[in-house]
C-alpha cells in the first residue's frame, strides 16, 4: 500500500484470521533468572564488571557500556513499591472481588524491578515507598515461571 489515507473512514480491513504460531523462549539470561526462581526460590541479577550495575532481570550485556555481564547471582527478593494500580475489573469487564493490586517493585540493590501482584495488603494501605518481599510458591509447585512468585507482601 503506497497510498496515503487522510480519512479514518477509508481504512481498509482484512476480514478473517491470521494463523500465528510461535514458541517463546526466555533466552540465556532469562533462563538463569527463571531457574533461580524455580530451584532456589530467589531472584537472580547480573552485574556489569565495568559499570558495577546489577541488572534484574539479568541481561547478557550492560545496557550502558555493552560489556558482557557476570553470571547471574542471587539477590534478596525484597524491594520498594515505585508505583501501583488497583484493578477492580478483569480483562472482560467483570468485577474483581477482591480487587487486584499490581505494582512496579524496584528490587533493592538493582537497576531493575518487576511488575507483579501485591498480596496480604488492603488497597488503602498500599503506598509508594512501601517495602515488600516476594512470596514464592512451595518448591513442589514451581514450574519455572514468573508466576512462581505468588505475590509481593509488605515486609514485617
Amino acid at each position: 500500500m503506497r497510498e496515503k489515507l487522510t480519512n479514518p473512514e477509508d481504512v481498509r480491513t482484512w476480514p478473517g484470521t491470521i494463523p500465528v504460531e510461535y514458541v517463546y523462549t526466555a533466552g540465556v539470561a532469562g533462563e538463569a533468572y527463571l531457574r533461580a526462581i524455580k530451584e532456589r526460590g530467589c531472584l537472580a541479577a547480573s552485574t556489569c564488571p565495568d559499570c558495577n550495575i546489577d541488572y534484574l532481570p539479568p541481561r547478557l550485556y550492560c545496557e550502558r557500556c555493552f560489556a558482557k555481564t557476570d553470571e547471574p547471582r542471587d539477590v534478596a527478593a525484597r524491594g520498594v513499591v515505585e508505583t501501583f494500580t488497583v484493578a477492580h475489573r478483569d480483562l472482560d469487564g467483570r468485577p474483581l472481588e477482591p480487587p487486584v493490586i499490581y505494582a512496579f517493585v524496584r528490587i533493592a540493590g538493582t537497576a531493575g524491578g518487576l511488575i507483579h501482584r501485591l498480596g496480604d495488603v488492603e488497597p488503602g494501605d498500599v503506598h509508594i515507598g512501601l517495602e515488600v518481599e516476594a512470596v514464592f510458591r512451595p518448591p513442589a509447585e514451581r514450574v519455572g515461571s514468573i508466576l512462581d512468585i505468588e505475590h509481593f507482601k509488605p515486609v514485617g
